[in-house]
């Protein structure tokens, strides 16, 4: 594959697609340790056929994003909170975990040597980052790997709204996305490709995507597509899922603590019944990719609720939206810690 040329790109048209940038950093754990890792400019991994995360799914990812500030530094949002919950993923699944400092300076070197394609700031475009751990070697029986490989590489993603931030309609799902007390709380693969064919389902109705309900009653909103899901309430408070099996994500708990101690909301974690939609003006998606996906409606068993509106944001979920981004680039003052430069 063709290496990516940053003179080459349109930044204001970029979309989420894979390119091979000059540099990403690899590290191998072997005997018992991570070694030493450093930066290739291999984008090939090369793996034994009886690696367990062909056959088995031991493996788990990670997905963050460095921005350009206006003052042309590069920044990290909250990659700490990313290395623990990869290390959370590990546990889970018998992996060895990375260290926490050695992932931030992981990334940050990746960051650092692929800087050329850090988007330019006002273009709403970032840098993806994606960090991962696969088990490897040559196992073909039922057991945790010998061998582990830790990979960083990164790419240059668009905004993921273009022409700005836009409701989008969901429907549920009878399928489920992932068991409680099983791996929903972990952020490995096999939890995605369980959700392509409801994905797909949902697409082929006229949704962006499906809403995912508890897998005991059917009854408790989980996750929506890839993200977690937060309404607000007709008298204002920030709600969202809980449950043993919904991906902590990093988005929803910055939201949390913003809508709580930005805008003076009162939030909660508690369970959501899908039938207890009325109780909120505005519902949103909120994850890496889109930091918030404003929910025009809601389609259950033939019933479509709408929140604030098909076609507008709602003002509480627009300031939430403009918080966290101003932060990501700069632009708002950022608590403490929630920021790394380059």
């Amino acid at each position: 594959m063709v290496k990516a040329d940053a003179n080459k790109i349109d930044w204001n048209n970029l979309g989420f697609n894979y390119m091979d940038l000059p540099y990403r950093y690899l590290a191998h754990y072997k005997d018992g340790e991570w070694q030493d890792g450093g930066l290739t400019e291999d984008s090939n991994l090369s793996i034994n056929e009886g690696s367990p995360a062909i056959h088995y799914g031991q493996q788990a990812f990670e997905g963050l994003k460095a921005y350009r500030t206006k003052d042309d530094k590069i920044q990290l949002f909250r990659p700490d909170q990313n290395a623990k919950r990869l290390q959370k993923s590990c546990q889970r699944l018998l992996m060895p975990e990375y260290p926490e400092d050695k992932f931030v300076e992981a990334v940050k070197s990746v960051v650092s040597a692929n800087r050329d394609f850090v988007p330019p700031y006002g273009t709403g475009a970032t840098l993806y980052i994606r960090p991962l751990i696969i088990g490897v070697g040559e196992n073909i029986g039922l057991s945790p790997a010998s061998e582990y490989i830790f990979t960083v590489f990164a790419m240059p993603v668009g905004s993921y709204f273009q022409g700005g931030l836009k409701p989008v309609n969901f429907t549920t799902s009878k399928l489920d996305r992932a068991a409680h007390r099983g791996t929903g709380q972990a952020k490995v693969g096999g939890n995605y490709a369980a959700s392509l064919l409801p994905e797909e389902d949902a697409k082929g109705r006229g949704f962006a995507d499906c809403v995912y309900l508890d897998p005991l009653e059917h009854r408790y909103i989980e996750e929506v597509g890839a993200a977690n899901f937060f309404g607000i309430t007709k008298d204002n408070e920030f709600k969202t899922p809980i449950s043993p099996s919904i991906l902590p994500s990093i988005t929803k708990y910055s939201l949390l603590w913003l809508a709580e101690n930005r805008l003076g909301m009162k939030v909660s974690e508690e369970k959501i019944d899908i039938n207890e939609l009325d109780q909120f003006k505005e519902a949103g998606a909120c994850g890496t990719a889109a930091v918030i996906s404003p929910i025009g409606g809601i389609e259950h068993d033939g019933n479509f609720h709408v929140f604030y509106s098909e076609t507008e944001v709602g003002p509480v979920s627009q300031k939430l939206y403009d918080t966290l981004t101003g932060i990501q680039f700069g632009d708002v003052e950022a608590p403490e810690g929630w920021i790394q430069t380059v």
